[in-house]
């Protein structure tokens, strides 16, 4: 198994010798930012677009993704939105705030909050359901959905970026149980860490 009291992965195969099941890894965020106002006013909307490239999304549990941003719906008045690599053009922090500001919303820079992992393979939704309550048949989660549930004990969002692929985010206080629970979950099956890639854009 996996160095499990670890809460970075150590690349390599874990688990069972099935081939191609499963595949693990750390999903770096160069940018994760809380956007929280009132999107049904125009002007926070077009000052969030005009900023990150990408339309808040207002449907409950949906994501929208942008060039260079992707943004997931948390509550009817919050959003994360993330970077995977350094925007270009840079947009810096104090910039984001005051044009937010002026529109009645606020952003908080959460960027050194949350752990990410990226879980893929034919079995990366029934490796979830082991700790999560969530539904993740496709019917029910399809592909762009993310929801905020436990996996464990632990608060996490989930993001399903790919028919059979899925990131999960939680508190980096957390990351050393997130990451035992996933290569506990994942152990009867195979699974192959890789080394950490950007959050899934």
């Amino acid at each position: 198994m996996a160095d499990i009291d670890n809460a970075r992965p150590v690349p390599g195969r874990y688990g069972a010798p099935a081939a191609g099941a499963l595949t693990l890894r750390e999903a770096t965020l160069a940018r994760a930012w809380n956007v929280q106002g009132d999107a049904s006013r125009p002007a926070l909307s077009d000052a969030a677009q005009r900023l990150f490239g990408v339309a808040l999304p207002t449907a409950p549990n949906t994501t929208a993704r942008g060039a260079a941003w992707t943004a997931l719906w948390l509550g009817p008045t919050s959003w994360l939105v993330i970077a995977a690599r350094a925007p270009q053009p840079q947009l810096e922090f104090a910039a984001a705030r005051d044009a937010l500001n002026a529109v009645d919303g606020a952003v908080f820079d959460v960027s050194a909050a949350r752990a990410a992992w990226t879980i893929a393979g034919p079995q990366s939704a029934t490796v979830l359901a082991k700790g999560c309550p969530l539904d993740f048949h496709p019917r029910a989660f399809p592909q762009g959905a993310c929801a905020q549930s436990l996996f464990g004990h632990v608060n996490a969002l989930f993001f399903r970026h790919a028919d059979d692929a899925f990131t999960l985010l939680a508190a980096r206080s957390f990351a050393r149980d997130v990451w035992h629970a996933l290569a506990t979950s994942s152990a009867q099956y195979g699974y192959d860490v890789l080394p950490p890639s950007p959050f899934p854009d």
